[in-house]
């Protein structure tokens, strides 16, 4: 089986890859629009996009793209723990002190910022891609006397020099995310011990009026559905036009969600499944 993921060689996406998927033959791929399309071309049966940061939220590409531009289920959810370091060439690393410029992805730098605050004040940093991609750039371009924030895994990868560890701003920083497919199959964190089920289900609101998101939650909390999580998202209508994606956590039954989205449909909601699916914490060395 071929699996997609976020790239280049070394993310944290990779490491949540190898976590299930370790047996499979394995592709990076650029941005995370490209994984996903990926899939939609039948390029890969599996794709792997981080959805979510403890620490920073929800990745709004992922979302935006899920939901907006292709049309594949999601089949699962992994959560990695997240530590992030400080690397440099390892020609600057006695003189790491003096960097002229910081790389990360944006997540990444956002996750560090009372080190970044502290200990570089003033040295401009710049986002890229992924957390690997700035750890190849340092690599490819030591006269730029540049660091990078990125895993371990990066570090080994492309031969940088670790300066200071775990200098992300909380101890509790996890990532998850989306393990998305157009096939169905059996996926090997059904049959892990810890794992557990959730339904996404992504909801427009009618004509606005008094009441209607209450409306929306009553229809879960009367049947006891327990929601995670309820995030909105522009509709990119204009200034106040959101739609809404709700985490349950449940497995998708034949009562009580469908009787919950049928409510919501009466109540003239747009209703649509993005995907159930079992959602694993994977404890890593």
């Amino acid at each position: 089986m071929k699996v997609g993921f976020l790239g280049p060689k070394a993310t944290f996406t990779e490491i949540a890859v190898m976590s299930v998927f370790s047996e499979d033959e394995l592709e990076p791929f650029r941005t995370i629009p490209e994984c996903m399309d990926a899939v939609a071309d039948d390029r890969v049966e599996l794709a792997v996009v981080p959805i979510e940061n403890a620490l920073e939220g929800s990745v709004n590409i992922t979302l935006d793209y899920l939901t907006r531009v292709v049309d594949i289920p999601i089949v699962g959810e992994i959560t990695i723990p997240i530590k992030q370091h400080f690397m440099v060439h390892p020609s600057n690393q006695e003189h790491w002190q003096d960097v002229k410029h910081i790389y990360s992805h944006s997540h990444a730098i956002a996750q560090c910022h009372k080190f970044l605050h502290t200990q570089f004040k003033g040295v401009p940093f710049e986002s890229v891609t992924s957390t690997a991609a700035a750890a190849k750039m340092v690599m490819d371009h030591p006269e730029w006397q540049a660091a990078a924030i990125a895993n371990e895994l990066a570090a080994k990868e492309y031969g940088l020099q670790i300066v200071q560890r775990n200098i992300h701003d909380f101890n509790f920083n996890q990532t998850s995310f989306f393990i998305l497919s157009n096939k169905d199959m059996d996926l090997p964190l059904m049959e892990a011990a810890n794992a557990t089920y959730k339904t996404t289900i992504m909801v427009t609101l009618p004509a606005d009026h008094a009441g209607a998101l209450h409306q929306v939650l009553s229809a879960f909390a009367w049947r006891k559905l327990n929601l995670s999580k309820i995030e909105s998202r522009p509709m990119k209508t204009g200034i106040g036009n959101y739609f809404f994606i709700i985490d349950i956590e449940m497995k998708l039954d034949e009562v009580l969600i469908p009787g919950a989205m049928a409510e919501l449909e009466a109540l003239g909601c747009g209703v649509k499944i993005l995907g159930s699916y079992p959602s694993l914490m994977v404890e890593l060395d």
